[in-house]
């Protein structure tokens, strides 16, 4: 008896057990509800391969897409101040920052970078929506200086993609205050002649639509990102009438004058490729003989 059930049985067991899967594999689309394996949709840089829906994309995903082999070099942010309100909802500030550290390894809502696209030297600053919903603090306005002077510096055109929820409630009027900030950062590039472009993801909300996110040579979004200042609930309760479809959505948008463009996540990179090129006045890009991007995890060397 003990032979059958310290050998056999568990053996048995083994075999006809049902095996775990992980629970990362697969993923589901919040628009059509597909189930689409994690790799096939890293590799699609995160766009439903069903219905097309765009789901959010980290900054550091997005560059591996965007620049030529994947690679690119961090510039670096100078750090704000901590706390400086010592702000306290039902946590503590720096506790709610060190929780957004931990769960997305990013030192705050912003990542600023420097590499090729399509043998193309650009400046780009990428907002990441899952660090404090991409909330502009003291952090983002710095980075923004930082990506404005790195492109001055350098004579390159400065590409920054805007996804926000507005300002950062914990830091109050500092956090406004990156709105001028931002916006004299931007004329630096428009006074050196450099391209300043924008591609507005979602969403993009509040102070950073009010600011640096609308203040591009040429505004793309891609498709389906809600785009605004105040959100369509809050306009509804506020004058007691019904939106019209699909209203403040990239589509909409483009359709009333507000931007250039709206495309789509994967076509994304020959396009800016084709606007620098045409800003920087060089000529077209060949094709055939540009390097191209990396899907998988990009390895960037921090910038000194």
């Amino acid at each position: 008896m003990n032979w059958i059930t310290n050998y056999v049985r568990p053996r048995i067991n083994s075999i006809f057990s049902r095996r775990e899967v992980p629970e990362n594999l697969w993923t589901k689309c919040d628009e059509c509800g597909t189930m689409l394996f994690h790799r096939e949709l890293s590799d699609n840089q995160n766009v439903c391969t069903s219905c097309g829906h765009h789901m959010a994309i980290t900054p550091r995903a997005r560059f591996s897409a965007l620049f030529d082999g994947g690679i690119f070099s961090e510039v670096a942010v100078p750090e704000p101040l901590a706390d400086p309100l010592h702000f306290r909802d039902q946590k503590k500030y720096p506790e709610r920052m060190k929780a957004a550290q931990k769960s997305t390894g990013e030192r705050d809502a912003m990542l600023v970078a420097t590499g090729e696209i399509g043998r193309t030297p650009i400046v780009a600053a990428a907002q990441d929506f899952s660090f404090m919903g991409g909330s502009m603090g003291m952090y983002v306005g710095n980075a923004i200086i930082a990506a404005a002077e790195e492109a001055v510096k350098l004579k390159r055109p400065l590409i920054l993609f805007s996804a926000a929820g507005g300002a950062r409630m914990q830091e109050g009027i500092l956090s406004l205050m990156q709105m001028p900030r931002s916006t004299v950062a931007i004329q630096m590039l428009k006074e050196a002649g450099l391209p300043y472009i924008v591609v507005l993801t979602h969403p993009t909300t509040g102070g950073v639509t009010a600011s640096y996110a609308m203040l591009g040579d040429v505004q793309i979004a891609e498709p389906g990102a809600l785009i605004c200042f105040a959100g369509p609930r809050v306009i509804e309760q506020t004058i007691r009438e019904k939106l019209p479809e699909g209203f403040q959505r990239a589509e909409y948008l483009l359709d009333h004058g507000m931007l250039d463009r709206v495309t789509p996540r994967t076509k994304l990179r020959e396009e800016l490729i084709t606007i620098t090129r045409m800003l920087t006045r060089q000529p077209p890009a060949v094709w055939g003989d540009l390097p191209a991007p990396e899907t998988a995890a990009a390895k960037p060397a921090s910038a000194t």
